[in-house]
């Protein structure tokens, strides 16, 4: 599943009040964290994620890393937060048209 621009701007404006669900300590992306994200992403569809970190290519390897392992789609970027979506069978979130 592709988001469409208009959905992205729909899912960005819903996520412009969410705190991080998710933040990533010292030992970074483990195989708990992954689980964590998984029922995040289970329970709401839109989850912001927090990934510290000075060293810009490999906060943005963690964050790639996290898309693959969720099979979420970004949202958005923003500094040192990510925010993905993923619809679930409930479909919680209604997308607008393309």
């Amino acid at each position: 599943m592709s988001l469409t621009n208009k959905q992205k701007q729909f899912l960005k404006s819903k996520a412009h009040d969410l705190k991080p669900v998710i933040l990533l300590g010292g030992n970074g992306l483990t195989e708990g964290v992954v689980a964590e994200i998984e029922n995040a992403l289970n329970h709401h569809e839109l989850i912001k994620i927090k990934v510290p970190g000075e060293d810009r290519e490999q906060k943005v390897l963690i964050m790639d890393a996290i898309i693959r392992e969720t099979k979420a789609e970004k949202v958005q970027v923003i500094g040192k937060i990510l925010v993905l979506f993923r619809q679930t069978q409930d479909k919680k979130i209604q997308l607008p048209r393309g």
